[in-house]
């Protein structure tokens, strides 16, 4: 028997006077997060949320967010944490596919009003029967009438609950990934996955309790949630939140709370690097600085070493996916790091390499990356035709193409997918291109993925007009930003007479790329 939810009740009882969440001037114990989750729980009990039930959850980087977090899962529940950059036909997608019964939603900000979208996408899901806003003060009344709130849901119940005893195997979360079709599934990831692999990233980081993690990485996504909010609360580190990435922030929050671990997508990196102002004592910085690691996309080479020298700290680079809970691979402090590289496999994880036959390649030659191990997820959720073409034989196909050199590092040199890489967010191309295409004005379309010196990739589209129409390029990047995640659409657009094609009418998006 096995759930998640121990390393919160653990911590709560090894620590439970220690900071465990900190978020501006407010600052929450670990047992003040055990007792918090535990209402939670009895609240979701009373309402009639069951083991095995779907709860969503849109959240920023708020000590909210672990309190559902975990009260959905004490009671056996499947947290389904979505994007809060999502529009309401995505999240009314993200409700009806995982069958969520309840929605947790962050009522946002005047200029940013996500609970309006949420509760907006949740009157469409007649499934989806309990809907929560999450407002940014406890006791603070719904801004939308007749809408119930956390603290509504709390209220009376008590901080004390008998956990449900999930099997180790059952489904923890179920976390989304885009497709090549653009629509996204949700891998189901198990109670196992999740634990095995916060225990091993905080082995691998070199982790204790004094620790001070600075999670600024959004905790609806696997990075962020694995990697330094699981990983943190396992170890009884205290971790300083902040809800979205900002320079200046992050050094103030470095330098005010003595941050020993940081963890971030290349484009922090290139922020922090490029970013200097004289009311910060770096020197400080840098020598409480203990350890930093990047995912999300392969950090440049430039970067890694130009940020190590300033901070003498190094930078640990890995590989992950959704599918894999998510970390695969690492570059490790107690053996030769290589940067460019992703590193090693994760402890108890195989990684092979193989050609379109399935043969593995010999060292050096590229092959798709394959990996195996209790990182595995269970399968994408309802869909077991998308399952079976990723998951063979227990192997996980990760589409991506990598070499192994002779020391065993493996470096990720190019992707099956057409997959863009937007500041550590994936994007795929097919799901813009299939809502453009939709404008009155626009005949064929073609999205491909540009060098970007700071977000790493930028999102670029090829439009061939209909005959007799017109569409100015500012016109039809903010209709398309209308209408979907914000990190995707494109911010450049070419109208070309024709798009190049194949003798099987197959669009040749590597001669765009030239």
């Amino acid at each position: 028997m096995l759930n998640l939810s121990v390393i919160l009740e653990d911590s709560a009882k090894r620590y439970s006077a220690k900071a465990a969440f900190t978020f501006m001037d407010i600052t929450l114990s670990y047992a003040q997060i055990n007792d918090a989750a535990n209402q939670v729980a009895n609240g979701l009990k009373a309402t009639g949320i069951k083991a095995g039930d779907k709860v969503a959850l849109s959240c920023f980087n708020l000590p909210y967010f672990p309190i559902i977090y975990f009260g959905i899962l004490k009671i056996g529940a499947v947290v389904v944490p979505l994007n809060c950059l999502l529009k309401k036909d995505e999240i009314e997608y993200h409700l009806k596919d995982s069958d969520a019964k309840a929605y947790f939603c962050f009522t946002g900000t005047p200029d940013f009003p996500l609970g309006e979208i949420g509760y907006a996408a949740f009157s469409a899901v007649q499934e989806c029967r309990y809907f929560f806003m999450i407002m940014p003060v406890p006791g603070m009344p719904s801004n939308i009438d007749g809408t119930r709130t956390l603290s509504d849901l709390m209220e009376r119940q008590s901080p004390l609950f008998e956990t449900y005893q999930s099997n180790a195997e059952d489904t923890c979360v179920i976390i989304y990934t885009s497709g090549t079709t653009g629509q996204p599934k949700g891998a189901e990831l198990t109670h196992s996955n999740l634990l095995l692999n916060a225990t091993m990233i905080c082995d691998l980081m070199n982790c204790d309790t004094d620790d001070v993690g600075l999670i600024v990485l959004p905790l609806f996504h696997i990075f962020g949630m694995t990697v330094m909010m699981n990983a943190g609360i396992y170890k009884g580190r205290s971790n300083i939140l902040l809800t979205r990435f900002d320079a200046e922030t992050v050094f103030d929050m470095m330098q005010k709370h003595k941050v020993t671990l940081f963890a971030g997508v290349p484009t922090m990196y290139w922020g922090l690097l490029n970013y200097t102002n004289s009311k910060f004592d770096y020197e400080s910085i840098a020598k409480n600085l203990k350890i930093c690691c990047s995912g999300g996309a392969s950090l440049p080479v430039k970067v890694l070493e130009d940020f190590e020298r300033r901070f003498n700290v190094p930078i640990i680079e890995g590989y992950g996916m959704s599918e894999g809970s998510p970390v695969v691979t690492f570059n490790q402090l107690k053996t030769l790091r290589k940067p460019g590289s992703i590193g090693k496999p994760f402890w108890g994880v195989e990684v092979k390499l193989v050609d379109v036959e399935g043969a593995e390649v010999p060292v050096g030659e590229k092959g798709e990356l394959l990996y195996r191990g209790h990182n595995v997820m269970k399968g994408y959720y309802k869909k077991p035709e998308e399952t079976e073409k990723v998951l063979q034989n227990g192997w996980m196909h990760s589409g991506d193409i990598a070499v192994k050199d002779e020391d065993g590092f493996y470096f990720i040199v190019d992707r099956t997918k057409d997959m863009i890489i937007r500041g550590g967010l994936k994007i795929y191309p097919r799901e813009v291109e299939e809502l453009m295409i939709k404008h009155e004005a626009v005949s064929l379309i073609a999205v491909i993925g540009i060098p970007h010196e700071e977000m790493g990739e930028d999102v670029k589209a090829f439009v061939v007009l209909k005959e007799g129409h017109f569409v100015s390029e500012t016109d039809l990047i903010a209709w398309t930003k209308e209408r979907i995640s914000s990190y995707k659409y494109p911010r450049h657009i070419e109208f070309i007479p024709a798009l190049p094609m194949s003798a099987t009418g197959k669009i040749l998006k590597r001669e765009l790329r030239k």
